[in-house]
């Protein structure tokens, strides 16, 4: 058994590691466009979009450059494709075209400060002993529980630790805003903390909510510390509560920034010494009104009871960090670093570490046997108490929520059964309320169904530079899938995957071909890592993996591979569909979690087969038309209506047919022609040969529109497709070529 003291030695050489590593190859620049200034105070928010999703934890220190220009900036909303940065300084209402520089190690700096501190406070260390090597007796009464939030107070009152296990849909939300309710009423001053920012609003909302119903709500009793607020969280804004107390001090502020604006703008335009004395003066006076905004927002968090914000916040905050709170609860632990964990032990007499060992673990960028053992793995599997589990059997200090609300019976059967050891059971509601989403396009009535890709051609690529992949035929029929549904009524639709590349291809598929459907719907695209915690009523997940590749990546067969699919399984509300090639998911061991599923879903003959493709695409997007794959008059008059060039992709072992070649003829005697193969054509002598090698057959007209899918004889291991997808997307078009490293077209 290690001391704590061995722990904290331990958890800072892993970070220390983490950060040499970010600090060596981990500094990103992003490319942001459309800013625009949100909000003024004492600093200044400002809106920006980004082409692609964008991984920056909310409160990371980053570098802004735009022109010659530089100045520093603090995260303060990171999600999905949009970003909110906290600047001190004003740099236009508008802005567009910058670029920020991401330094991520700022925040483990100060953790490593924190865990320094406790090496001098034994109370602590000794809390975190208890957290680390749960081995006291379970002192809660046994027999005495009314419900499972009764139970989850009374582990919480007689235990200095208790573990919440919370799969998914099992209303982790609902039960730790009960227990910390059922502590304010008792007037407990409580800590809610968690990794994200989103995590922390759902939470405190709930809780207040709650209260408010119960008519005990006193303003300032509870609040929400940090930068990041949703609306409806407004109430707990600290910035509100001082505006209510001192109005005056507000205002005053208020007109002062006005006024250090118009000087700035002065001063932009053409200096004077009078403007620049002005500004310094009014800089002064601004100054001392928010070191007595701040004095306010210290009191503030003192006299609270309930005080809600990110696990990063708390150990930067010194208010936060040097307060004794009666109780600490920690939502989504699961994916928090341990020794943010022990950090947040050591805040409370009694923690609740809630989350689920069965979703993904932490994310660390190092290799080093110190970050893979601390960094990587979440608190539940340090602590040893997730190891009964496995024995059928759970830890003292581990208190599983049993009944799932979230999933259609059909979906949640497979990770009943084959994730949570059958502990986990449907709450009897969900099957009423989920089978109206089941019934909606496509595969009507069905709530879980495969839709086989087998035979379809070697379409898996690897993203250019990286080892992310793309599957362009199984994107173009997901994203078909999404049109069916969103048609037949659906809004809330996700579209996952484990890799980063096909996700991000088709982020812009949907900008390309669903510009005005946004506005109407709820649909995203992101890999499982980013889906996780969030939840959609329909989810299309595609494991891209096919040929020409041997087997399945590591993300889908490696040790963590069950939790990536668990994941990407229980996001969804009331129809999960899973995209894959089951003759590459055969390569599997019998034990692996995505050939258990496969096997799952052809069990219960939930499939449907490349043949069947044309029978459940009902409604042709203008962008994104299917036709029969042995028809060829469509794609035979693109060729003919072609302006510059013709682009063809012939891989090892094609036969050209002799219509394909006149045609073709037709078309080089007045255009470019471009061919991809790896031998010349006696008929196409004058063709531009582009020495690079694509794995699937593809004809490219005017680099606008793409055709795929039409049978070209003699490739091994492909059968004749049955359908062929013809795409105008210019932005998808475009990324397609620069990952298939076609030089000449990029």
């Amino acid at each position: 058994m290690n001391s704590t003291i061995a722990y904290i030695h331990k958890w800072q050489e892993a970070l220390q590691d983490e950060i040499n590593y970010l600090k060596k190859f981990g500094s990103t620049s992003y490319s942001l466009t459309n800013g625009k200034l949100i909000s003024r105070s004492e600093t200044y928010n400002y809106f920006f979009e980004s082409s692609y999703y964008l991984n920056v934890p909310i409160g990371s220190l980053v570098k802004i450059k735009w022109g010659s220009e530089k100045i520093s900036g603090r995260i303060i909303s990171s999600e999905g494709k949009t970003i909110i940065i906290e600047l001190q300084e004003f740099i236009g209402d508008d802005v567009s075209d910058v670029y920020i520089n991401h330094d991520p190690w700022e925040l483990l700096e100060h953790l490593i400060d924190r865990l320094n501190e406790l090496k001098k406070n034994k109370k602590k260390r000794i809390r975190i002993k208890r957290l680390m090597n749960p081995t006291m007796p379970a002192k809660h009464p046994i027999g005495k529980m009314k419900n499972h939030v009764h139970e989850l107070v009374l582990r919480s009152k007689y235990n200095p630790v208790t573990y919440v296990w919370g799969p998914p849909g099992t209303g982790k939300t609902y039960t730790l805003s009960r227990v910390a309710a059922h502590q304010y009423f008792k007037q407990k001053r409580i800590l809610i903390l968690s990794h994200s920012n989103h995590a922390v609003n759902v939470l405190m909302h709930t809780l207040l909510e709650y209260i408010k119903r119960k008519e005990r709500y006193h303003a300032g009793d509870i609040i929400r510390y940090g930068s990041q607020l949703e609306a409806n969280n407004q109430q707990l804004s600290m910035q509100q509560l001082i505006e209510k107390q001192d109005p005056d001090l507000i205002k005053k502020r208020e007109q002062l920034l006005f006024e250090k604006n118009g000087l700035q703008q002065l001063l932009i335009s053409s200096y004077s010494k009078r403007d620049s004395e002005a500004l310094l003066e009014i800089e002064a006076k601004l100054a001392k009104i928010m070191m007595k905004i701040r004095n306010k927002e210290m009191n503030l968090l003192k006299e609270a009871y309930v005080v809600g914000t990110t696990l990063a916040k708390a150990a930067t905050e010194q208010a936060i960090y040097e307060k004794n709170f009666d109780i600490v609860i920690v939502d989504e632990a699961s994916m928090a670093y341990v020794p943010q964990i022990a950090f947040a032990a050591s805040l409370g007499k009694r923690i609740i570490v809630c989350g689920d060992f069965k979703q993904l673990p932490p994310i660390a960028s190092s290799h080093s046997l110190m970050v893979n053992e601390w960094l990587k793995k979440d608190i539940f599997i340090t602590s040893g108490v997730a190891d009964t589990v496995n024995d059928g059997e759970l830890h003292p200090h581990l208190f599983l929520l049993k009944q799932q609300r979230r999933m259609h019976p059909d979906i949640s059967s497979f990770t009943n059964k084959y994730i949570y050891y059958s502990l986990v059971d449907d709450h009897q509601s969900v099957l009423q309320t989920r089978q109206a989403i089941a019934d909606h396009a496509p595969f009507e009535t069905y709530a879980s169904i495969l839709v086989n890709t087998s035979g379809s051609g070697h379409y898996c690529i690897k993203e250019a530079g990286t080892n992310s992949r793309i599957n362009i035929w199984q994107l173009l029929l997901s994203f078909q899938m999404i049109h069916e549904a969103y048609l037949s009524g659906v809004r809330s639709i996700g579209y996952v995957t484990p890799y980063r590349a096909q996700a991000a291809l088709m982020s812009s598929l949907i900008d390309d071909l669903y510009e005005n459907e946004k506005m109407t719907a709820d649909i995203i695209s992101a890999t499982v890592h980013r889906f996780q915690g969030s939840e959609r009523d329909m989810m299309v997940f595609d494991i891209v993996d096919s040929a020409p590749y041997a087997r399945p990546s590591f993300l889908l067969s490696g040790k963590e591979s069950e939790k990536l699919i668990n994941v990407a399984m229980t996001r969804t509300k009331g129809k999960f569909i899973h995209v894959a090639n089951t003759d590459f998911v055969h390569h599997l061991r019998a034990d692996q979690t995505l050939k258990k599923l496969v096997q799952f879903q052809m069990k219960h003959q939930r499939v449907i087969t490349q043949q069947q493709i044309g029978t459940w695409i009902r409604h042709q997007h203008p962008n994104l038309r299917w036709v029969h794959a042995r028809k060829l008059d469509s794609i035979f008059k693109d060729m003919e209506n072609a302006r510059h060039s013709i682009t063809i992709s012939l891989p090892d072992q094609t036969v050209l047919p002799d219509y394909w070649e006149n045609q073709m003829k037709k078309s080089s005697n007045r255009l470019q022609l471009n061919l991809i193969t790896q031998y010349k054509l006696k008929a196409f002598p004058d063709a531009t040969y582009l020495n690079v090698a694509v794995p699937f057959p593809f004809v490219l007209i005017d680099q606008h529109i793409l055709w795929l899918g039409h049978p070209l004889e003699g490739m091994k291991q492909v059968n004749p497709p049955y359908i062929a997808a013809r795409l105008q997307a210019n932005a998808v078009i475009q990324q397609l070529i620069k990952q298939l490293s076609i030089p000449a077209l990029i």
